[in-house]
């Protein structure tokens, strides 16, 4: 039976979050995210996203969460140390700064069709990478690694390293599963 006093509470509880600053709200983990684990083998020498491709809908919020070592999720943009465009034009690039403990976790939302690679600051010469296709394969992302070299005025940015080329799941790949995972 419900009383006066307890829909006096759970009014009381639903203002109080309410009342929360904006950047509070935030803090908290969406509960509909797709999750992507953050992974470590125990010497730190060989470290992976799981699962390292997905297939979601424009609007689906990713969250990355730390379950060992010291990691970020960084797409790949100009705006992220010159690294080659690989998400759609039109998306925010994201860059998490280092999650070092387990549990701290990062989301974005994606609301832009289109491919999104990403990859961890400390370990994409060791091939920690991923990606993501909200609706459609289309953008940089779906470019060769190197298209834009060929370019009458190439622009000044890395090239994705050949360790890090090598873990991506294909295109067709991500289309087909819809989930990606990778283990070392």
């Amino acid at each position: 039976m419900t009383t006066r006093r307890r829909f006096v509470q759970a009014g009381g509880g639903l203002l109080a979050g309410l009342a929360l600053p904006p950047w509070w709200r935030a803090l908290a983990p969406s509960a509909d995210a797709v999750e992507i684990a953050m992974r470590s083998d125990q010497l730190g020498s060989k470290v992976w996203f799981d699962p390292v491709g997905v297939l979601v809908e424009p609007g689906t919020t990713i969250r990355w969460v730390v379950k060992e070592n010291v990691h970020t999720t960084t797409a790949y943009h100009p705006r992220n140390g010159h690294h080659s465009l690989r998400i759609p034009e039109g998306a925010e690039p994201w860059d998490s700064g280092f999650l070092v403990h387990p549990g701290d976790h990062f989301e974005v939302t994606l609301t832009v069709p289109g491919v999104y690679d990403f990859f961890c600051m400390p370990h994409e010469a060791a091939g920690m990478v991923g990606r993501i296709i909200v609706g459609n394969a289309i953008g940089p992302g779906a470019e060769s690694f190197d298209y834009f070299v060929s370019k009458p005025n190439p622009e000044d940015w890395l090239t994705v390293p050949a360790a890090a080329r090598r873990v991506f799941p294909t295109i067709a790949q991500v289309l087909n599963e819809h989930i990606v995972h990778r283990t070392p």
